[in-house]
């Protein structure tokens, strides 16, 4: 079980490198929509177009990114929105059930499958090159490659939250999201 776990702790880490870096990636969409903001009014002022369309498909994208890229993190953290009326007052062993039930009924065979049936879309994209329609617009296969990416990241760490849930039931761990003691450690 020590390998599982050691194995789990470098997903962990590569979820945490990847939201970490989804911090960043959001400081840059907000600069990026603070001077799409300011050139058009500036434009306005003086009577010329400093804006662009691609401006604002780089902050979509951005934002899309930034949403699916952070999944896995926000995973490892807890952070999805759950109805824990029961799942609270559960013992760290029935939580563990849970998330063991959770992750191989629903989480693991919804990310694999999302990644399978993304691949082709993906690829097909790359073929042609894909443009966005809009005058100005990005070029649209570097963000749909974002899908895969994210749910091969999020089916990494839906395997270390299983690994986590074992080690509870085995009892070699005391729950399967970490204390905030551990998180100051990583």
């Amino acid at each position: 079980m020590h390998a599982w776990l050691k194995l789990s702790a470098a997903i962990d880490g590569l979820s945490e490198l990847v939201g970490r870096l989804m911090y960043w990636l959001a400081m840059v969409m907000i600069l990026i929509g603070v001077y799409n903001a300011t050139v058009r009014y500036l434009g306005n002022f003086i009577g010329r177009n400093l804006s662009s369309n691609a401006y604002l498909e780089a902050q979509w994208y951005l934002f899309g990114a930034m949403f699916m890229l952070g999944a896995a993190y926000t995973l490892k953290h807890n952070a999805h929105v759950r109805v824990d009326i029961v799942y609270g007052r559960l013992s760290a062993k029935g939580q563990a059930w849970i998330e063991l039930a959770g992750t191989v009924l629903f989480l693991l065979p919804f990310s694999i499958m999302v990644l399978y049936l993304s691949l082709p879309w993906v690829e097909f994209s790359w073929k042609l090159h894909e443009v966005s329609p809009n005058p100005g617009g990005l070029a649209r296969y570097p963000i749909k490659t974002v899908i895969p990416i994210a749910f091969a990241l999020l089916t990494l760490q839906g395997i270390s939250q299983l690994i986590k849930a074992v080690a509870v039931l085995r009892g070699q761990r005391d729950s399967v999201f970490e204390s905030e003691e551990e998180e100051k450690i990583l």
